[in-house]
């Protein structure tokens, strides 16, 4: 018993670093969250208790009640509370103020020692989409929806779609967008391009790759490294020593069309780079925006496209390791983004001490550390 609870009160004693209660009150004020009446729960209290539920994803709300107030000075006023009190309390408090102490804690971890966090000056980033069942409540079904079949008669729970941009070297979440289960992912994708710059490469798998696409990174000065579909080679321009060859894609008259709807200007056509390989047997294409086949050899970057599996990885630790398994606890939408937003939080929060203590030693590699 004396170790689980000094496991406990370590894993508090992340809430309380990571997120100090200068951190905290600052997203509270951002979004005028405060408390009005002396009565209600102080906001800062509640934002601590979300980012607990995260962190003790399989206990109840009074478990999870009883080891906050063991562990953080000042929340005491906690211990009186009912659930139906926490419930209002989280609603009132919103899903806004936790993406912002998400974004505020959301910067890169690897360093320059960091092992498999970079390749050839390059930091490595992932990006790929995932779904977070949800509790099968009416609102969480009518916002998210759901898988169906053909005949639309839903069938499992509610989803939320999240495509994720994170650090191949830490597992780092450093950016997310949320949406419906039948919201695509390329369309999530685009405004992550703003978490990206120079000197940063994007591995991302098939259904990615578009002009729109590959504009929106480049713009922001990052490299793409995507699984190409098979009618997304383009017409080929030249061929390079090593195999690969440079090829030109034009955006579609829907897609222009769009885009100046919009108020966005979008090239005329992009040049990447097409290398072919073979995979289980049969041939795959990736596109790079790294043109120079001496300074970026094909080989290698066919290598390197296997380490985009390390975000997969990132999602089985927030959902399994640190999460319930199973669906999140929140039945109504914006309870589900608020908590969300605080797995996303905590997961930065854990992997920020487990590449500390990687690098404490001869190069660890933090993927190694649990």
């Amino acid at each position: 018993m004396t170790g689980w609870g000094a496991g406990r009160r370590v894993r508090i004693g992340i809430l309380t670093k990571v997120f100090t209660a200068e951190l905290v009150d600052a997203a509270i004020a951002k979004h005028d969250r405060a408390e009005r009446r002396r009565r209600l729960l102080p906001a800062r209290l509640v934002v601590y208790f979300v980012l607990a539920l995260c962190l003790f994803a399989r206990e109840s709300y009074e478990e999870v009640l009883r080891v906050l107030t063991s562990g953080i000075p000042g929340s005491r006023a906690l211990a009186r509370v009912n659930r139906s009190s926490l419930c209002r309390a989280r609603a009132r408090l919103g899903e806004d103020v936790l993406e912002t102490v998400f974004r505020q804690v959301a910067g890169s971890l690897a360093t320059p020692a960091t092992p498999g966090a970079w390749w050839r000056g390059l930091r490595l980033l992932a990006l790929d989409g995932t779904q977070f069942d949800l509790p099968d409540s009416t609102s969480n079904g009518d916002t998210f929806d759901g898988p169906s079949t053909t005949g639309g008669v839903p069938f499992g729970f509610p989803q939320v779609r999240a495509v994720v941009l994170a650090e191949i070297g830490t597992h780092g979440v450093l950016d997310a967008r949320l949406g419906g289960y039948r919201d695509g992912e390329r369309s999530l994708a685009y405004p992550l391009a703003g978490s990206t710059g120079t000197g940063d490469l994007i591995i991302a798998d098939r259904g990615f790759w578009s002009v729109e696409f590959a504009h929106a990174f480049t713009a922001a000065g990052a490299d793409l490294l995507v699984r190409l579909q098979s009618n997304h080679l383009g017409t080929a321009q030249e061929e390079l020593p090593d195999g690969s060859y440079l090829s030109m894609a034009r955006p579609g008259k829907e897609v222009r069309l769009r885009a100046a709807r919009e108020g966005r200007t979008l090239p005329k056509h992009v040049i990447y780079r097409v290398i072919t390989f073979t995979k289980g047997g049969k041939v795959a294409h990736l596109g790079t925006t790294l043109l120079d086949p001496e300074q970026y050899p094909a080989a290698e970057l066919v290598a390197l496209y296997r380490e985009r599996w390390e975000i997969e990885l990132a999602f089985d630790e927030i959902k399994n390791h640190l999460g319930p398994g199973g669906p999140i606890r929140s039945r109504t939408p914006e309870g589900v983004r608020q908590e969300l937003w605080a797995y996303f939080a905590v997961h930065h929060a854990i992997r920020q001490f487990a590449h500390t203590a990687a690098l404490a030693r001869p190069a660890v590699d933090t993927d190694r550390v649990s």
